[in-house]
């Protein structure tokens, strides 16, 4: 029996029409004579919705007691025994009643497409697991009930139910959603034209990445390798030299150039896995890579422009951008060079080489560490040294019975054996001065430099130049061994990382007593800088404070260090004990980024805790559920109040409040609270110097409170910002203040303060009654 298909309604919002969307599908596939059932649908009282249903087939739903309450939930068995073709199942995202079959609805409906039945579901975007903690930020709504994002993913067929964010609301004014009594909350919270436009983004760009994905299967599928520009994705490749940061921010302003374009950074190693580029280069630019909202890769081959091509391809990037060569003019003529092969062999995408100025410093090779200990260097130099004088001693013994040849191939055996010691430089020595003890003692006229036989040149030439390449040879493979010894142990302390991480072991102070332990540390401190920066504040400890440190005595400023790693503006990894070895700081700068996703996420988590209270308080005003006690205020009482609850702030507001006002209806209790926000935020933002005023003023059937500061004040464009739900800035609470404004009938928003600063404006509607 082969698989059945699945088939998902996916829409941003409650409303969209996912339910009858798939309804109509149902009816459709029934006119065309499939055996259509409906498994579980919810109409919620919706007409239209309701409609759809006559003449569909209805399996009654399994009925379950669960705390002393009557449940309903998906007859997984009777679908199966009923074995339709088609069954249309609601909300794909659904927990069930405990006792039910699965615990999740998908889970059903994954054993009906076991059994050979084709389902059609209905999801919302805010209910897929990788969007969850999205959507409750431009929400503030948690949502309980998610789906793994693969359940939906490997679906067959996704379609987007679209409906733009006025025609929602009108729908929602209408009646057609809601009940007359849930229209005006719903309205005014999580049905907002900012909230409905954010979640259809959001879909729109989830279904976007599926489209891509499917796009990439079927191009694999069918061999295809030409570029299809279906979406602009700019590559740059990376050497590892300096130049990269200026190409990493050209290929960036190529990518901005289109919305929505990608941008992917490539560096690629030699077949031997040994990067040939700078480490500490390359880490910066993967940094700035990921900073500016791109992605950085790795790959592997000797054939540079084909493994660029190949990335790119495989990619479907429509452009690539190169730096030009750092070569030489012999080199040019030599070869085309990456740049050139590159541009010849590109196709259709499009290769931009972009100047900079290490084109003009030329080509220098990355210095490397001596490939072989400095015992062993000592042991080759005193073998050349002391052996080719006592060689030449025992050699002259047996002058009579050896041959040229003979006494060549002794001093060649010398000189690998001063390469395998030391390395190639005391084995180039040996060579040199072995030909010229060769040619003084040994090759007729003997005592002289001079050669009387040819061929006698020809066989010391012959012995320099053998000589060379051997200790060349050996060289080159300590050199490759101890490199890959090197990237062995990184990939040991990269790995042990990782899982440390995976564990869940990912505390600041466990990173930083394992980076310590790693490479032999005395002390490791992360620092955080207090305040702006200054010129000279890398040598002052009161421009900085100690976030945690393992081992002995922490260090209190950058300049301390015996090394350290600047994270970003405000953080700095700080190290003592020993000097880093460049090739370490690739390693250190991993643990130095981990340790900074482990401090914001330490963060997180300590703001999630304070912010429950306020989560809990939000999803009540945004339910509609909260409670208010509604009544005539006179605020020349309740904003006094308000003052006093500011603390020792409040000698630093001027209220102007005239007792000639109407009294406004609002709740008393709430409204003080709103007002304290708003003083509280801009005695914060105003200069010591400076008071903030509160005013007051009719302006017909409402009335208009003013809080006035002189502060930075704020952009126009950061005007709907401040007022998302859990700010971690300091404009604290305003997501709150103007939801308990909107629930009293009234509104808040931000406007500049003539002459600088910014002024928050609280109307409400003047009570019709006396209090």
């Amino acid at each position: 029996m082969s698989r059945g298909r699945l088939r998902v309604y996916l829409g941003a919002a409650p409303g969209v029409g996912k339910t009858y969307a798939m309804l109509s599908e149902g009816r459709r596939a029934l006119e065309r004579g499939r055996d259509v059932v409906v498994g579980l649908v919810e109409t919620y009282d919706r007409p239209r919705t309701a409609a759809l249903l006559d003449g569909l087939e209805l399996i009654p739903r399994r009925t379950l007691v669960y705390r002393g309450a009557t449940f309903t939930e998906l007859d997984v068995d009777a679908v199966i025994d009923r074995a339709p073709k088609v069954a249309l199942i609601d909300e794909l995202a659904h927990t069930n009643v405990p006792g039910s079959r699965n615990a999740k609805r998908w889970q059903d409906i994954d054993d009906l497409l076991d059994a050979g039945i084709d389902v059609i579901s209905t999801v919302n975007i805010q209910h897929l697991e990788s969007l969850n903690d999205v959507v409750q930020q431009i929400t503030g709504v948690p949502q309980r009930e998610t789906v793994p994002d693969e359940v939906v993913r490997r679906a067959d067929q996704i379609e987007l139910v679209d409906m733009s964010p006025e025609a929602l609301r009108r729908r929602m004014a209408h009646g057609n959603v809601y009940g007359p009594e849930k229209v005006n909350a719903a309205l005014s919270n999580y049905f907002r034209v900012g909230n409905l436009t954010a979640l259809r983004e959001l879909a729109l760009l989830w279904v976007a990445g599926r489209v891509d994905d499917q796009l990439d299967r079927y191009r694999a599928d069918h061999g295809i390798s030409a570029t299809w520009e279906t979406r602009e994705r700019v590559v740059v490749a990376l050497t590892g030299g300096p130049e990269g940061d200026t190409l990493v921010r050209r290929a960036a302003r190529v990518a901005a150039r289109t919305t929505g374009a990608d941008l992917l950074a490539v560096h690629v190693t030699s077949a031997d896995g040994l990067a040939g580029g700078d480490p500490v280069n390359l880490a910066r630019q993967r940094t700035l890579v990921e900073s500016m909202g791109g992605s950085y890769h790795q790959v592997v081959g000797d054939d540079i422009p084909g493994a660029l091509l190949e990335f790119a391809r495989g990619v479907n990037a429509t452009q690539l951008v190169l730096g030009a060569s750092r070569r030489g003019r012999l080199a040019h003529i030599l070869s085309r060079g990456v740049g050139v092969e590159t541009t010849a062999r590109s196709g259709s995408i499009d290769v931009h080489m972009i100047t900079h100025d290490e084109v003009k410093k030329g080509r220098r090779p990355p210095r490397t560490r001596a490939a072989l200990t400095r015992e062993r260097r000592l042991s080759g130099w005193a073998m050349a040294l002391a052996g080719l004088p006592v060689l030449t001693a025992i050699l002259s013994v047996f002058r009579e019975e050896l041959s040229l040849p003979s006494e060549i191939l002794f001093f060649l055996l010398l000189t690998v054996g001063v390469a395998l010691a030391g390395g190639m430089w005391p084995a180039i020595t040996a060579a040199v001065g072995g030909s010229l003890l060769l040619n003084w003692f040994f090759t007729p006229p003997v005592g002289g430099l001079t050669i009387a036989d040819p061929q006698n040149v020809f066989a010391l030439v012959a012995f320099v130049v053998v000589a060379v390449a051997v200790s060349t040879i050996v060289d080159i493979a300590a050199r490759r061994t101890r490199e890959a010894a090197r990237a062995r142990a990184d990939a040991e302390v990269l790995s042990t990382l990782a899982g440390h991480v995976l564990r869940g072991e990912a505390a600041v102070p466990s990173l930083l007593a394992r980076l310590r332990e790693t490479f032999g540390l005395s002390s490791v401190t992360l620092l955080e800088r207090v305040g702006p920066p200054t010129p000279d504040d890398q040598s002052q400890p009161k421009d900085w404070r100690i976030v945690a440190t393992s081992g002995g005595t922490p260090c209190t400023s950058p300049s301390e260090a015996d090394a350290d790693v600047v994270i970003d503006d405000d953080l700095v990894l700080t190290m003592s004990g020993h000097l880093l070895d460049a090739a370490d700081r690739g390693v250190v700068e991993a643990f130095a980024a981990e340790t900074a996703v482990a401090l914001r996420q330490q963060r997180l988590e300590e703001a999630a805790e304070q912010a429950k209270p306020l989560a809990k308080h939000m999803s009540r005003l945004q339910a509609g559920v909260l409670g208010l006690a509604l009544q005539p205020v006179a605020l020349e009482q309740v904003v006094p109040r308000a003052v006093d609850d500011l603390g020792p702030l409040h000698d630093r507001v001027d209220g102007d409040i005239s007792i000639g006002l109407p009294e406004v209806l609002a709740d008393p209790a709430l409204l003080e609270r709103v007002l304290v926000t708003l003083m509280s935020n801009a005695v914060r933002h105003s200069p010591p110097d400076q008071r903030v005023a509160i005013t007051a003023s009719r302006y017909g059937e409402h009335v208009r409170i003013r809080v006035i500061d002189r502060g930075p004040g704020l952009p126009p464009e950061a005007y709907d910002r401040v007022f998302l739900p859990f700010q971690r800035d300091d404009h604290s609470g305003l997501a709150l203040s103007r939801g308990l404004a909107e629930a009293m009938g009234g509104t808040l928003v931000p406007e500049e303060t003539p002459g600088g600063g910014l002024t928050m404006t609280l109307t409400l509607p003047i009570s019709a009654s006396p209090a």
